[in-house]
């Protein structure tokens, strides 16, 4: 039993701060501002001008990836391919794997303004196969031996162009599929261990991953569900399956289903594949990409919805957004249910029509403020691609609050870093300042409203008597500062079920084998 001293920033229906917290046995005993007096000698924890927030969550992300691509190269700091290709010709001399995987690359963040290409690759990585992937997930360049390797079957997919040796849509997700599917089975789960120790330390004490791409018989899911299982430290992971065959969830004893890629129903900006209502103003033109037509994802939200499972979709340009709530909504009049807990994931560029869809169904939207003034997809090439009218249309989070429908950030990771203090940061400071919300409304959005979208409210997500005493200790309190200075805020402690965070790395088989066997909720 411990007692905690100081602003306790509760995330509760009021937003109460409170001056005590007691934790007991992993749950919150107490909270207020006065101490009963059978708290009075029990251990304290003086926070003094710092602040004990709920864990933050992350509501979308590609853990499986993030995991591999963490054990990899990330170029996305580079100001330019010069520097790309020496990190990468660093990078061969001293990995020991066959197959290099780097990942971050932007053509609009470099001097060059344009992707490193084959020939470039191959100039420092002639003899290993490499996969350079793009900054937004949905496109990579490969070098020639990895091409060759699967030139056979990529050669009729869209998306492939050999000559510079980018990959993107069905091209892309082939070559994403050989990759994750040659890495070994303990090199994954070590890599796993290693990325929810780094979640740790950015305040996170759980992850919604969606998962399925490359293994054979969708076995990474399997896989996640194994690892979930397997946490001994109180980190939470909630896995939803990314596929549109609903048996996929339902074998697994999955209660959701859903994420990006068999689940994504158009591309994204930064690969000119976002699916729009008017076209693109640029000189390449075109609408984009709808990967599905109405029929079928109607089709497949009724019948997710009539087994009562959780439905997520991606969807980033507005012709998407509205398909994806058509099609929730034309669920939910066939099979009505008052607790379904659907999302879009992103919502980059909603309509009118779709919010109001959203806002009559209740709709929830997984959202990443770290797309706001991005450095990957900076505002000057967002409105070069889509026109200044539209670019004022992105990220409406203030809008969707006004409207009761309920946000929840995540980072849409490995894309962009798991960060809760940029996601808060970007909302508070968003490029439109009609678009603005408050530090409060943020907190909640990286918080309790996350872990309500997966039924995880009722115990965790705020600071009140009965929940786990999953909590991240803030290097200040941010109600109490100037805005300017929240992207200073450090995360000092994680406390999940009362103890603070230690590491989940431990023997592997071991781990593997309790996972199988756990209760544990996942």
């Amino acid at each position: 039993m411990k007692c905690f001293v100081g602003n306790i920033l509760t995330v509760n229906k009021n937003n109460d701060v409170f001056r005590y917290l007691v934790e007991h046995n992993g749950y919150i005993e107490y909270v207020g501002n006065s101490l009963p007096e059978q708290y009075q000698n029990i251990e304290r924890i003086e926070l003094g001008d710092k602040a004990l927030i709920p864990a933050f969550v992350d509501t979308h992300q590609h853990f499986a990836s993030l995991s591999t691509f963490n054990a990899g190269l990330n170029v996305m700091e580079a100001e330019s391919n010069v520097e790309i290709l020496q990190m990468i010709a660093d990078f061969v001399k001293q990995s020991k794997n066959k197959v290099l995987i780097c990942f971050g690359a932007s053509p609009y963040s470099v001097v060059e303004h344009r992707l490193v290409s084959r020939e470039e690759l191959d100039q420092v990585c002639p003899n290993k196969e490499l996969m350079v992937v793009k900054y937004d997930g949905h496109a990579c360049i490969v070098n020639s031996k990895l091409l060759h390797k699967l030139n056979k079957k990529l050669s009729k997919l869209r998306g492939y162009h050999p000559d510079t040796g980018e990959m993107n849509q069905e091209a892309f997700f082939a070559v994403s599929d050989y990759i994750t599917g040659s890495l070994s089975i303990l090199e994954l789960f070590k890599n796993m261990q290693n990325c929810v120790d780094f979640h740790a330390k950015q305040g996170i004490g759980m992850i919604h991953s969606v998962s399925g791409v490359g293994f054979v018989a969708n076995l990474d899911i399997t896989f996640e569900k194994i690892f979930a299982k397997s946490l001994k430290n109180g980190f939470q992971l909630r896995v939803f399956p990314q596929s549109m065959n609903v048996k996929v969830a339902t074998k697994r004893k999955l209660p959701r289903v859903g994420g990006c890629f068999e689940c994504a129903l158009d591309g994204c900006f930064g690969s000119h594949d976002a699916s729009l209502n008017e076209p693109y103003v640029d000189l390449e033109g075109g609408d984009g990409v709808l990967y599905y037509s109405d029929e079928k994802v109607i089709e497949f939200c009724k019948r997710a919805n009539r087994l009562g499972l959780q439905i997520e979709m991606h969807a980033i340009g507005d012709k998407a957004f509205d398909q994806a709530t058509r099609a929730l909504q034309a669920a939910l009049e066939d099979f009505p249910r008052e607790n379904h807990r659907h999302g879009i994931i992103h919502a980059c560029l909603p309509t009118k029509a779709g919010m109001a869809i959203c806002e009559k169904y209740n709709i929830q939207l997984l959202m990443q403020s770290a797309f706001i003034s991005w450095k990957q997809e900076p505002n000057e090439y967002l409105e070069s691609i889509m026109g200044e009218a539209r670019l004022n249309q992105l990220n409406p989070i203030k809008s969707f609050m006004d409207r009761g429908i309920k946000v929840a950030f995540g980072s849409d990771a490995p894309c962009t870093s798991p960060n809760p203090i940029v996601w808060m940061d970007k909302a508070v400071h968003h490029d439109i300042p009609e678009e603005r919300i408050s530090i409060q409304d943020a907190l909640r959005m990286c918080t309790y409203n996350g872990y309500y979208a997966t039924f995880d409210e009722d115990k965790r997500g705020s600071l009140e008597v009965g929940k786990v005493a999953d909590m991240a200790v803030l290097s200040q309190n941010i109600y109490a500062i100037d805005s300017s200075k929240i992207k200073e805020t450090k995360v000092e402690d994680l406390y999940l079920a009362g103890k603070k965070y230690f590491s989940c790395r431990r023997g592997v088989l071991k781990s593997i084998f309790s996972g199988i066997f756990s209760r544990r909720k996942f």
